[in-house]
């Protein structure tokens, strides 16, 4: 019997043919799924793009991711911001040149209201060639006082400072440049004080001494008697003599004319608006730089001249530090150990009145100079009867 072998292979023909036709139909079905939701993606990255580009619509995926990072919440980290602003420099050496140095100190708040709570501080600033030898006078000046002042040292650049980290004095030196008694590097040595200082926002009251200054008060009355006051204090006059107005040069016309030329005490004590005219001022510096020269002494013409024109009621016309000029010569007397006699400490501390916001006033000084490193075994010794500290 012959077997028909055109069944089985017509019976095998649908299974070999079927099999890529049902292929086919799933890959169709599936692109018909897959190419509207490609179309709506593409849509969506189109109206997302317009949205940015035109109506600054963010994604809210960092928003989100945001809400969960709950170790620093939205008001402690403003506050961080703020800190950022109101701290003062942890390490006063820097690598700014001057010029730099002012530019950042002349940034100045337009609104007057602090949104933090600012206890005002005294800075004190020392010029000085190098150590202190009046030091420990003035550690038990401001022991207990922690936050109320600030201390600055501008000495020659060689100097290497070493006080113990317990003095308040411990890396208090800043950059400093070479300065020469009569010329504009005073003055700039002064003004990198003041920018320094002025770096800290919470500083209020500035005031320069030097290695042979001491206070005569307490610190409990020089704080309120400054940061009350309602002016600068800087000695300021009009000497018509040859040692003022003999002076001037008519070179520093239009700035300054002769009627506003005035002559005042290097040491002052100012406000941080005026310790600001200081630090930005471009005007005046250059006309002092190049037309008053010894013999025009620019560190008793510079910022009475350039404050009076600018900041004049602002100013006090008075220093409140005692100098001795009774014994003549181009310098104040200087006071060594046989000097601090009761009678000497009378005379410093009684006998004067002044005006203080208008008002009659005994005390007017608060400093004093010059005093030699020999003065200071018996300035410790009298320092808590006659001074109070």
């Amino acid at each position: 019997m012959q077997l028909s072998s055109l069944p089985m292979e017509e019976g095998n023909e649908p299974t070999v043919k079927t099999r890529p036709t049902q292929s086919r139909v799933a890959r169709q079905r599936l692109l018909r799924l897959l190419v509207p939701f490609l179309l709506l993606c593409v849509a969506i990255s189109f109206i997302s793009l317009y949205m940015i580009r035109y109506f600054g619509v963010q994604t809210t995926l960092p928003t989100a991711l945001a809400s969960f990072q709950t170790c620093v919440n939205v008001e402690e980290r403003n506050k961080l911001d703020l800190e950022h602003w109101i701290r003062p420099p942890s390490n006063l050496l820097h690598n700014m040149t001057d010029t730099q140095l002012l530019w950042r100190a002349s940034f100045v708040p337009q609104i007057k209201e602090y949104p933090f709570a600012r206890v005002p501080k005294i800075a004190f600033m020392f010029l000085t060639k190098g150590p202190l030898p009046l030091a420990p006078l003035w550690e038990r000046f401001f022991k207990g006082h922690e936050g109320l002042y600030s201390i600055y040292i501008h000495a020659l650049p060689s100097f290497q400072a070493d006080f113990p980290s317990s003095s308040v004095f411990y890396r208090k030196q800043i950059p400093s440049q070479l300065t020469e008694w009569g010329t504009m590097s005073m003055c700039d040595a002064e003004r990198r004080l003041l920018a320094n200082a002025l770096l800290d926002i919470s500083n209020e009251r500035f005031v320069l001494v030097s290695e042979s200054c001491i206070p005569i008060y307490k610190f409990n009355i020089v704080y309120p008697y400054l940061t009350k006051s309602n002016h600068s204090f800087m000695g300021v006059f009009d000497d018509p003599g040859p040692f003022g107005r003999g002076r001037y040069s008519y070179n520093m016309a239009p700035e300054v004319n002769i009627a506003e030329w005035r002559k005042g005490s290097q040491w002052f004590e100012i406000n941080r608006k005026v310790a600001t005219y200081i630090a930005e001022d471009t005007k005046f510096y250059p006309k002092f730089l190049e037309f008053c020269r010894p013999a025009c002494y620019v560190d008793e013409h510079y910022f009475p001249t350039m404050l009076t024109i600018q900041a004049g009621d602002l100013l006090a016309n008075r220093s409140i530090t005692w100098v001795d000029w009774s014994r003549g010569g181009p310098h104040p007397g200087t006071f060594g150990k046989a000097d601090i006699t009761e009678e000497f400490l009378k005379r410093l501390l009684e006998g004067e009145t002044c005006l203080y916001n208008n008002q009659t006033s005994s005390v007017c000084f608060l400093f004093a100079r010059k005093f030699a490193p020999s003065a200071l075994e018996p300035l410790l010794l009298v320092a808590p009867k006659y001074f109070g500290y």
